[in-house]
């Protein structure tokens, strides 16, 4: 009898079960017409392939695989959670930028582009549940830029924004006492 040790089996039933779960993965995904749900293409980034050093922590937004990165100061703690992304390319900033204000309960005023393409779009909506930015917003250097929240939900995982990035309430909720004025943000 040849023994195999308790990690090899392991790794072996692992990958044994996810390719039989593949094809069922695969279908999940699409729909009938062949056009892609909501789900998010996970991939763990190394906070050294984008940012030179943490300072007071950092913030990446992956616009491919629709996920927002966070790691500490000390790189002890690392999370990531799914997200919105913008709706086309022309409405898609990369590059760095950093927090410069951090709002609890925001108001939404609508860009100026906004309102040219949708005049009936009102001109305020104040903090509550049918607010565009959620609970919470982080505020980027770049004008009508932020990484907040959203009551949509139907939104996380898709081209959805105007620009914004955006995650589920809870998980701003989560990333907001962490951010810090200064963070530096980087959209890939």
């Amino acid at each position: 009898m040849t023994h195999l040790p308790r990690r090899g089996f392991l790794a072996g039933t692992g990958a044994f079960a996810a390719a039989l779960a593949a094809p069922s993965l695969l279908r999940a995904q699409t729909t009938e017409g062949g056009a892609r749900n909501n789900v998010s293409s996970f991939r763990m980034q190394a906070w050294q392939d984008h940012f030179d050093q943490l300072g007071q922590g950092v913030i990446l937004a992956d616009t491919i695989s629709r996920a927002v990165h966070f790691w500490s100061a000390d790189g002890s703690d690392y999370r990531m959670w799914p997200s919105s992304v913008p709706l086309s390319e022309d409405l898609t900033r990369r590059g760095m930028t950093e927090v410069i204000r951090k709002v609890e309960g925001p108001t939404w005023r609508p860009t100026p582009s906004m309102r040219e393409r949708d005049p009936s779009l009102p001109e305020v909506i104040p903090a509550g549940p049918t607010n565009p930015l959620g609970t919470h917003a982080l505020y980027l250097s770049w004008q009508y830029y932020r990484v907040h929240g959203t009551h949509d939900t139907r939104k996380i995982g898709r081209k959805s924004s105007d620009g914004c990035v955006g995650l589920y309430n809870e998980h701003i909720a989560e990333l907001y006492p962490l951010a810090k004025v200064g963070m530096q943000v980087k959209l890939i």
